[in-house]
C-alpha cells in the first residue's frame, strides 16, 4: 500500500549518475568531431590540390600540342591561376574561340585568411625554382597549400 505523502520522481543520486554519463559521452564525442572536421578538410585540399594540378598539366599539354602559342624562352607553363580561368586563345581554332582549364579556382580550405582571394591562398612554385624551397616566379609549375599544419598522416600540408 502506497502511502499518498510519498512522491513519484528522481532521486539526487539519479539525476547525478545520468548528467555525469551525458558529460562522459560528451568528452568521448568531442575529439572525434574535430577529426572528423579535420579529416573533412584534408580530403577538400587534396581535391583541390589534384584539381589545380590538373588544370596546370592540361595547360601544359595544350602548349605542346601547340594549341597555345608561347614564346622560345617560356617554359609552357601559365603565368597565373587566373589565367586557367580566363581561358587562352586556341591556336589551331579558325574561330579563335577560347580553351577554358577551370571554372573558377578553388580555395585552399586551411586558409585562415578570409579576405583573400582563392588564388592568394595557394603557394605558388615556378619551374626554374627548386623543389625543396618553392619560390614564386614568371610561371606557375605547381601549387601548394601556405598552411604550416600537419596531415593526420603526419606529413606537413605544404608537402603534399
Amino acid at each position: 500500500m502506497l502511502l499518498s505523502s510519498q512522491k513519484k520522481g528522481f532521486t539526487l543520486i539519479e539525476l547525478v549518475i545520468t548528467i555525469a554519463i551525458v558529460a562522459i559521452l560528451a568528452t568521448v564525442a568531442l575529439p572525434l568531431t574535430s577529426l572528423t572536421v579535420q579529416r573533412s578538410k584534408e580530403q577538400e585540399l587534396q581535391a583541390s590540390l589534384r584539381q589545380i594540378r590538373d588544370a596546370i598539366d592540361a595547360y601544359k599539354q595544350a602548349v605542346d600540342d601547340k594549341r597555345i602559342i608561347k614564346a622560345a624562352d617560356e617554359s609552357g607553363y601559365p603565368k597565373s591561376l587566373e589565367t586557367l580561368v580566363e581561358g587562352v586563345v586556341d591556336a589551331k581554332s579558325a574561330n579563335k574561340e577560347m580553351i577554358y582549364f577551370l571554372r573558377r579556382i578553388p580555395r585552399d580550405p586551411l586558409s585562415k585568411n578570409p579576405n583573400a582571394t582563392a588564388s592568394e591562398t595557394w603557394g605558388k612554385r615556378s619551374y626554374k625554382s627548386p623543389p625543396d624551397a618553392p619560390q614564386e616566379g614568371e610561371d606557375i609549375y605547381d601549387v601548394y597549400s601556405l598552411s604550416s599544419g600537419t596531415g593526420l598522416n603526419g606529413i606537413a600540408y605544404r608537402e603534399w
